[in-house]
């Protein structure tokens, strides 16, 4: 152990300590900007800046690690005014537009200046060029505004292992963005929105929805639909001071009410949805792949009412995360094979309620609005992709994320505490408990496990099966194998058969298993890919702050749900089943495929 003062206060704490984590530990408080624990530690801002006794100069708090004996004066005149200077030096090449900023009271800066007293800047001069780049769908760079935390490029390089952003140019030219000149649209970045959720003022943020999202409500010749993902109903209530981990899915139901919206359905009804066609494009694969070695033959295919099977390509890979595909068609453009056709959970209810509930309720599909409140800022860019469309009308017109459908509650005034609880509308508001858990890294391959399992041996695969304990939780990687053990008599071919899975969150991880299958070194059959971190309880719509303490509390949330469910395998929803008996026909048949599969695009890997 290594012995130290702070402030007064001897304590002693592990070799490799930080200054600042020290201080932690004694309940003392340094500012900081540019410092994220276990990502950006790199003493860019200077604002945690302390004494220590014997040095002639001030030291970073956030990378200087302790010695024996250290005196470190964290309140100290000298270091109490560095500070306030490095504040006036970094307020004099910023935006005073505080009132018009979006960041308004939810900005690490404003909080920063009230923390040191500083009330104004004394120096003036030269400002960085304002330039905006709002050429993405998903995501708004603003040079303006950006103080060079390096926070973002942190996340975009460390933590998801992309590299769009870095610093470009040097000294007072320098600014964030892509290299080359390139503007985001044009860059290999996912729009994953880590970076939004670190930026600590409004250099990064989504591209605005609420607008359009307005003016659809207050045009009486549209009918407005709203869905929400299940990572939502975890996190809202965050942006109205309540718990992280708060359950608010009856709120949020009656909120979006309040707001004027014509049909509140649930993003959940199309993860239910996902499951059967995922499900099923998995045994499809899996039974084109033992036809291939010739395990079984023709006849036994088709006594399965599987004639039509795809290419056997193996492992398969989860398809509901925008980030992570746009990520896998710049860098793994020759793997796309790879990826489930199917649509994402909030596209298939998009394509759904511009089809099937349109002629149910007789509605001209150009006359119906379809908003998606998602925790994704990729999302916004999957909504705009032209296969995402039926006759060139789109799937779903707007995205908005958790943070946007805040703002919009707040600017309606709507009392979102003391809210009544609601329920979804039919018949897109039914799901099960699989559905709900498709918000955490894990719950998309524990939800086709469900069922899949079910179908092959006729059982109920048990809540506490060693392998779906495997692959919960936030670990970056996780694997696990699934053994058809008494299968039921069509299925006698899988009798023993080992089904490796893995699952990654965090594009890093995905990098890993694409390595593995470029080089034909893959063990998996089957794998589940989230872009961000934790999976979409922390995607880059999320409520600010996420970290790790936040991120089990909405998992431990989305399970909670799962479980108070009375159903919870997706294949026994009734409006799914109802579903395919009216409309679809069967699991990843015809109708399915035009209205709830895609394809993908190779993209460049600027």
């Amino acid at each position: 152990m290594v012995r130290l003062e702070i402030n007064g206060h001897v304590t002693e704490v592990e070799p490799g300590t930080t200054i600042l984590q020290a201080a932690e530990r004694e309940h003392i408080e340094i500012p900081t900007m540019c410092y994220l624990e276990g990502v950006n530690q790199v003493g860019a801002c200077r604002m945690c800046a302390v004494e220590v006794e014997g040095r002639p100069r001030l030291a970073t708090a956030c990378e200087t690690e302790v010695t024996e004996g250290m005196v470190v004066r964290t309140n100290s005149l000298r270091a109490r005014h560095a500070r306030e200077v490095l504040f006036e030096l970094l307020m004099s090449d910023h935006p005073a537009d505080c009132l018009h900023c979006i960041r308004d009271g939810d900005c690490e800066l404003q909080d920063l200046g009230r923390t040191l007293g500083a009330s104004k800047s004394r120096f003036a001069g030269k400002v960085s060029r304002s330039q905006i780049d709002d050429s993405s769908r998903a995501i708004v760079l603003d040079a303006s505004k950006c103080i060079l935390c390096r926070r973002c490029v942190s996340v975009c390089n460390e933590v998801q292992g992309v590299g769009a952003l870095n610093v470009q140019n040097r000294g007072f030219l320098s600014q964030v963005g892509p290299g080359g000149d390139l503007l985001l649209n044009d860059a290999a970045c996912a729009l994953c929105g880590q970076c939004t959720v670190v930026c600590p003022v409004d250099a990064i943020h989504e591209a605005d929805g609420t607008q359009r999202t307005w003016q659809a409500l207050a045009d009486p010749s549209k009918t407005v639909i709203v869905q929400a993902a299940p990572a939502v109903r975890a996190a809202l209530g965050e942006e109205f001071g309540l718990p992280a981990g708060t359950l608010v899915t009856g709120k949020m139901v009656t909120a979006l009410r309040e707001l004027g919206f014509d049909h509140v359905f649930d993003t959940n009804f199309g993860a239910d949805l996902t499951i059967l066609e995922e499900g099923y494009e998995l045994l499809g694969r899996l039974v084109a792949h033992f036809r291939k070695l010739g395990v079984i033959d023709d006849d036994q295919v088709a006594a399965l009412g599987l004639a039509d099977l795809p290419e056997p390509v193996l492992p398969m890979i989860t398809s509901c995360s925008p980030g992570w595909i746009k990520y896998v068609e710049h860098f793994y453009s020759d793997r796309l094979a790879h990826l489930s056709s199917c649509k994402s959970p909030h596209m298939m209810v998009g394509a759904l309620a511009k089809t099937w509930l349109a002629r149910r309720s007789g509605l001209d599909p150009h006359d119906v609005v379809t908003v998606s409140v998602m925790p994704c800022t990729a999302k916004k860019f999957e909504a705009g992709r032209p296969e995402m469309n039926e006759d060139g009308v789109p799937d779903v017109d707007v995205v908005l994320t958790t943070r946007e459908l805040g703002r919009m509650l707040h600017q309606a005034g709507v009392d979102f505490s003391h809210l009544p609880d609601g329920e979804f509308d039919n018949p897109m508001g039914q799901s099960t408990g699989a559905a709900d858990i498709f918000g955490t890294t894990g719950g998309v391959a524990e939800a086709a496990l469900r069922t899949v399992y079910e179908v092959i041996t006729g059982r109920v695969l048990p809540d506490d099966a060693v392998q779906l304990k495997a692959i919960r939780g936030l670990e970056r990687m996780k694997s696990a194998t699934i053994r058809f053990e008494d299968v039921l008599p069509q299925w006698s071919f899988l009798e023993g058969v080992e089904v490796p899975i893995a699952v990654t969150s965090g594009l890093k991880g995905a990098a890993v298993l694409m390595d593995q299958i470029a080089a034909g070194e893959s063990p998996y059959l089957f794998i589940e890919v989230m872009g961000c971190p934790g999976g979409c309880i922390s995607g880059g719509g999320q409520p600010r702050p996420t970290n790790d303490e936040i991120r089990r509390k909405r998992m431990e949330a989305l399970y909670r749900e799962d479980a108070g469910k009375p159903l919870r395998r997706s294949h026994t929803s009734p409006a799914v089943q109802q579903l395919y008996a009216e409309f679809l026909g069967v699991p990843d048949g015809h109708l399915s495929h035009e209205l709830l599969h895609t394809h993908y695009t190779a993209r460049t890997p600027v």
